[in-house]
């Protein structure tokens, strides 16, 4: 039975919205869990009814950490009501040594071509800051835009550290593709690419101009005439031209406000499940909390809910004012005069004078309204920044140095607990109440930060409703982390076909023991889970998608069986076009819930335009080759099966999905080629490649320049292309790289290099 899913990330914030904003009128806990501090660094900010830990920051006049303080020289309170320190430690965020990334070794002088070392996926304890890049690409102006692009990639560039895992997420572009945290610059790259400016959404500036020619029949002193012949930040939602009023503006503002504060609220529940202290970096042009003196009550809401998870998923989010140094006075963009007679018909002095006082008025009474808009539009970013903990960056237009601050900050900080008191959490007409939190140091000259306090709510209380299975499956699809209720390992590649055009093709393999069976009749056993399979474009929109239920029955011997090898399937979903693409798959377990989930980037060549391109590698452990042996090469076919559904596997664990293999084993790979150039003269191609081999981003090994053996599909035009590889007996176990160049020596410019490279593991 075949179902499909209609994604609405929209839904899916709206959903997580309402979650959160519920969590302050659940009914208190009955049973709370004890305490249990063998993980400080893990779990940073807990509130129990036994414990409220915190983080908190200290520096000196010049921004640098103080880490010799102790539990004696702080003060803390809750609701003004001194609080004796029961626990209290520092935590350095120390890199870890073998998340060390260095540069690959130099290729040889046989080398195919200078093709660059594939990157090296960070494990979780080699995990030391984790950061989202937020851009309010809602509210952005064509001039901070660009501006946010340069500090995005300095980021990448320069500031950017082994150990760190990053992602870059776009409030209006969805929780879509390229927003997956990872430690590849491609991906980085790619998702920086997609930072545009949104001329629907805001404007060429900062500010729309000042004119002081009003629009005839004016009533409302707030309203402002919009030129026909300008491009401003209503544009696309209000029309080019025709007026515009204040109530106009405020709704607009509101709903881009609660979209980047949704967009927040998704990122920071899932950072909530990784541990240490995160951080979430946003870049804004604005974020409202009240307009001319009046709060907005639906984002002051969305705003503490948010600020309540984040100060309880150890997640310290720093603002940066995208605009810079704002100039707020007269520009050359204002039109002081406009259409205004500075003389009455008559000529008198008189006329002339009250004109002139009118003008004055009128572009006084616009810097002004300039000036004050200003000013709110950074209310809201100042206020998330010191309620989680963090720093409001403004008035710099070097926005980098506001990244610099955010990760400097990172570095250490003291965990400071105490026991509460027993009314904290006792609810009150049926909601919580919110506690503050005060500490202060003892030692002059020394700036504290930390979370400004917490509704009375357990940590236990607060996890969001699972929702329904459609849900369930739609949030792990959708989210940038993976989901690890089944272990679930992806392996997947990109094929072009004639016939169908471009695809990709997902191995997946299912941890069993993972997976809830039931006893049937004869000792027989079921199990039932469905899977989904997602690819979202660099827009971050849906692309493709398939979703099956599956039940599977086997006697008590495969069972068994299946509980050591697991499952395996594949996925295929069709590519419209070619480009950089997120493939995500989830995996429901019909009876216990559970969901396990996995994601990969993938960049599509476009097959069509010419140019050299490989598929993905498959891998998979081979017997002794013999002299009668075949060329190895029958194993690039996988690349390009159209198969899908259940896969058996003769050897489940040195198979294309698993890829484990023993010191001294021989593995095979194989490819497809596609647009091998052929010589006229002889109908061959020239195709040169070179294996190298990683380890912890450092090359152990790389093979000679060899001719390339392929087999040539008539049909298709493709080339399979194979070979393997004996894994030596020095080699140590852990996580291996392998990397494929080929040249094609037909190709223009005399030479025509690609690459692909995939990840195995050698165990004892």
């Amino acid at each position: 039975m075949k179902k499909h899913f209609s994604v609405s990330i929209a839904l899916i914030l709206s959903l997580l919205i309402s979650t959160q904003a519920g969590q302050q009128k659940q009914p208190a806990s009955q049973e709370p869990s004890a305490k249990q501090e063998a993980d400080k660094k893990n779990e940073v900010v807990k509130i129990s009814v036994t414990l409220v830990q915190v983080d908190v920051t200290v520096t000196d006049k010049k921004g640098k950490p103080v880490t010799d303080l102790k539990a004696e020289d702080f003060d803390l309170s809750q609701d003004n009501h001194p609080q004796r320190i029961t626990n209290f430690s520092y935590i350095t965020a120390q890199p870890a040594a073998a998340a060390a990334v260095v540069a690959a070794k130099p290729a040889e002088s046989n080398s195919v071509a200078n093709a660059p070392a594939p990157p090296v996926p960070l494990k979780p304890e080699q995990v030391r800051r984790t950061i989202a890049l937020v851009v309010d690409d809602l509210t952005l102006s064509f001039g901070s835009t660009a501006s946010v692009r340069q500090a995005l990639k300095k980021f990448v560039d320069q500031q950017m550290q082994p150990g760190d895992l990053a992602a870059i997420i776009r409030t209006g572009a969805g929780m879509g593709a390229l927003q997956q945290f990872t430690n590849d610059k491609r991906q980085l790259y790619a998702a920086i690419e997609r930072v545009t400016w949104k001329p629907g959404y805001a404007g060429i500036n900062t500010f729309s101009p000042i004119t002081t020619d009003p629009a005839p029949g004016l009533t409302n002193p707030h309203t402002t005439r919009i030129k026909s012949d300008a491009i401003t930040d209503l544009t696309g939602t209000f029309g080019v031209g025709g007026e515009v009023t204040d109530t106009d503006t405020s709704f607009r503002q509101e709903v881009f406000a609660i979209g980047t504060l949704g967009a927040l609220n998704f990122i920071v529940g899932g950072l909530k499940e990784l541990s240490g202290r995160k951080s979430v970096v946003l870049f804004s042009d604005a974020l409202r909390i009240y307009n001319r003196e009046q709060n907005i009550y639906r984002v002051q809401q969305a705003l503490d809910n948010l600020t309540d998870l984040a100060n309880r998923a150890s997640v310290s989010i720093y603002t940066i004012d995208a605009r810079g140094l704002e100039v707020l006075g007269m520009t050359a963009a204002d039109d002081l005069a406009g259409d205004m007679e500075l003389s009455d018909p008559a000529g008198t002095v008189e006329g002339a004078n009250t004109n002139y006082s009118k003008f004055i008025a009128k572009t006084q009474t616009g810097l002004a309204d300039r000036s004050r808009d200003f000013f709110e539009s950074q209310e809201g970013l100042r206020y998330l920044a010191d309620k989680t903990g963090g720093i409001f960056s403004r008035n710099n237009n070097d926005l980098s140095r506001g990244v610099d601050r955010a990760l400097r900050d990172q570095e250490g900080y003291y965990l400071i607990g105490f026991v509460p008191d027993q009314s904290t959490f006792k609810s009150k007409n049926g909601s919580r109440e919110f506690h503050n939190i005060k500490v202060t140091v003892k030692r002059p000259d020394l700036r504290v930060r930390t979370r400004t306090g917490f509704y009375g709510l357990a940590d236990e209380e607060s996890r969001p409703l699972s929702g329904t299975a459609g849900q369930q499956l739609l949030k792990a699809l959708a989210s940038p982390f993976a989901t690890n209720g089944i272990k679930v390992r992806m392996t997947s590649q990109f094929g072009y076909d004639t016939k169908q055009g471009h695809f990709m093709n997902a191995l997946l393999h299912i941890d069993a023991r993972d997976l809830t069976f039931e006893e049937t009749v004869n000792g027989w056993r079921r199990v039932m889970f469905e899977i989904a399979a997602f690819t979202f474009g660099d827009n971050g929109r849906v692309i493709d998608h398939s979703d099956r239920a599956y039940t599977v029955n086997m006697s008590d011997k495969d069972y068994q069986r299946t509980l050591e090898s697991g499952i395996f399937y594949r996925v295929n979903l069709p590519i419209k076009k070619p480009g950089a693409y997120q493939l995500r798959t989830a995996v429901r377990d019909s009876i216990s819930k559970r969901i396990g989930s996995a994601n990969q980037f993938i960049e599509v060549p476009d097959v069509k335009k010419g140019r050299l391109a490989l598929s993905g590698l498959i891998v998979r452990g081979m017997s002794e080759p013999t002299a009668n042996s075949p060329e190895p090469v029958s194993v690039g076919e996988q690349a390009a099966s159209m198969k899908e559904g259940r896969v058996d596997e003769v050897e489940p664990q040195a198979g294309p999905a698993v890829r484990k293999f023993q010191r001294g084993r021989v593995i095979e790979y194989g490819y497809m080629i596609y647009n091998a150039q052929t010589d006229k003269a002889t109908g061959q191609q020239q195709l040169e490649t070179q294996l190298r081999l990683y380890r912890d981003g450092q090359q152990v090994y790389v093979s000679p320049v060899k001719q390339l053996k392929t087999i040539l599909e008539a049909e298709t035009r493709r080339l399979i292309a194979g070979g393997s590889l004996r894994l030596g007996g020095e080699l140590t176990a852990g996580d291996y790289i392998l990397q494929v160049v080929v040249t094609d020596k037909l190709g223009k410019d005399k030479k025509y290099v690609t690459t692909q490279w995939i990840d195995f593991e050698i165990v004892k």
